[in-house]
């Protein structure tokens, strides 16, 4: 069941989502050669405490860190760790979850450790760009898979792959609500989409094949062919005059 939210409970999403922007903001300055992800987790599970949130993930279904951390070909749920030390030319997607309130925000980005490749960095921009194209199709009297397509005719039109194992989702007192959010599907269908909606949108996009793999530590999730990837990520309310991003820097 989708759950509409009133403009109280919007505001009060808007509180999680701002810290989780900040951290997505303030940890740019810490990824660059010679740091360990789980440097950057707790880093951003004290910035999350200091902000009077809790750490969404950090726990949830048994997870144990406050981020998840994806390196290169890894495409999502890379768990932080002293051994993961960044190096130059990686690229690491950060996904990160706040709870204020009783509200959750969830955000992720993709970075560049250092210098990348030019390859990289199309890849990095062209799933940002996708993330933007189905923001602008989530308007009230537009259908779910509006934004679906949106994402899914920007990335193959650059000739990459969008992920289908994994989808975003709708966003409020629980981490995921309905509805999930694929990144492909025909426009014109899905649910009617009205205002109080609060969706997380999350393209991730391999830079060869769909196929994904999930590794053995229960968590995270490889591109099959070993190819890079790239994950973006907002949560964004449906609004009278259109969508509004939450989890953008203020």
């Amino acid at each position: 069941m989708i759950i509409l939210k009133s403009s109280q409970e919007i505001e009060k999403i808007r509180k999680a989502c701002i810290v989780v922007a900040d951290v997505l903001e303030r940890i740019r300055d810490l990824v660059r050669p010679g740091t360990s992800t789980q440097s950057l987790d707790d880093a951003a599970e004290r910035w999350i405490r200091e902000a009077g949130a809790l750490p969404a993930f950090k726990g949830y279904r048994g997870y144990p860190r406050t981020l998840c951390t994806s390196v290169n070909n890894e495409v999502i749920h890379g768990i932080p760790s002293r051994d993961v030390v960044l190096k130059t030319g990686d690229i690491v997607s950060i996904d990160v979850g706040a709870i204020s309130e009783g509200f959750y925000g969830d955000a992720a980005v993709t970075l560049p450790v250092g210098e990348i490749s030019s390859a990289a960095a199309r890849l990095i921009k062209a799933t940002e760009e996708s993330l933007l194209r189905g923001i602008e199709q989530a308007r009230e009297g537009n259908r779910l898979y509006d934004i679906s397509h949106a994402v899914q005719r920007h990335i193959e039109a650059q000739g990459y792959s969008i992920v289908r194992d994994y989808v975003g989702h709708g966003i409020g007192r629980n981490l995921h609500e309905d509805p999930q959010i694929p990144n492909f599907g025909s426009s014109g269908q899905g649910p009617r989409l009205k205002a109080g909606m609060v969706l997380a949108i999350e393209p991730m996009v391999n830079a060869g094949g769909s196929a994904t793999v999930a590794k053995q530590d229960g968590w995270t999730v490889v591109t099959a062919d070993g190819s890079l990837s790239a994950h973006f990520e907002h949560t964004i309310a449906i609004m009278n005059n259109g969508p509004e991003i939450l989890t953008k820097k203020q």
